[in-house]
């Protein structure tokens, strides 16, 4: 039941928030072409329910010549196409909110799995076999507020599941709200590949051990 309703939600709160930041959302856009040359939009091939692919909006956060189906966090120069502005947006997270637009025409919802860039073979394969493909993805997830880009592919396949197999209202809200305190906090906010250090082994395990409990 808590699925339909869901959807209800993710189709009024989407509205409700194009409505409310479209003057942000036109400033935002306009400071980027400021900022940079190029359409302030950037559009990319995710891969969504069920394995489908669908197009992705979000404000460009990084030069035009910046490989485009290669999620950031495997760019080993991902600093090199970051933009002054992009850097501020990825942040603080400004840069997903195009992605209501997704959550309006069915592709996403506003909790859920973050969607892949198809070029992501390791964590794509682990989500397959866990099952996390039966629910949207989302602009905000698990994964993200245990973790985000300090989590290896495992880890996170492993959160997007939890997150699949157990939907409900309370996991939606407690996300919200961790989702609000990583915004706040930059927590878990990494560009570009890098090896693991000791704190990302902590949030692993202390990640594994929410999914359990």
């Amino acid at each position: 039941m808590y699925r339909f309703i869901k959807r209800a939600l993710d189709i009024l709160l989407s509205m409700v928030g194009l409505a409310a930041l479209c003057p942000l959302l036109l400033l935002l856009m306009l400071l980027i072409r400021l900022d940079s040359p190029g359409s302030p939009l950037f559009r990319q091939q995710r891969v969504g329910r069920d394995g489908r692919l669908f197009e992705i909006y979000k404000l460009r956060t990084m030069n035009t010549n910046a490989p485009r189906d290669v999620a950031t966090a495997e760019l080993c120069d991902a600093d090199a196409h970051i933009t002054r502005l992009g850097r501020i947006l990825r942040k603080t997270s400004l840069d997903e909110l195009p992605q209501l637009l997704n959550v309006l025409f069915g592709q996403m919802s506003l909790i859920g799995p973050r969607p892949l860039v198809p070029g992501e073979k390791g964590i794509h394969e682990a989500r397959m076999a866990l099952g996390a493909y039966t629910v949207r993805p989302g602009i905000t997830g698990w994964a993200q507020v245990n973790g985000r880009d300090c989590l290896d592919p495992q880890t996170k396949a492993e959160l997007d599941a939890y997150y699949a197999h157990h939907v409900s209202f309370w996991l939606d809200m407690k996300i919200i709200v961790f989702s609000c305190i990583c915004v706040l906090t930059a927590r878990g906010v990494r560009e570009g590949a890098t090896e693991f250090d000791e704190e990302i082994d902590e949030r692993k395990d202390r990640a594994r051990e929410k999914s359990v409990s």
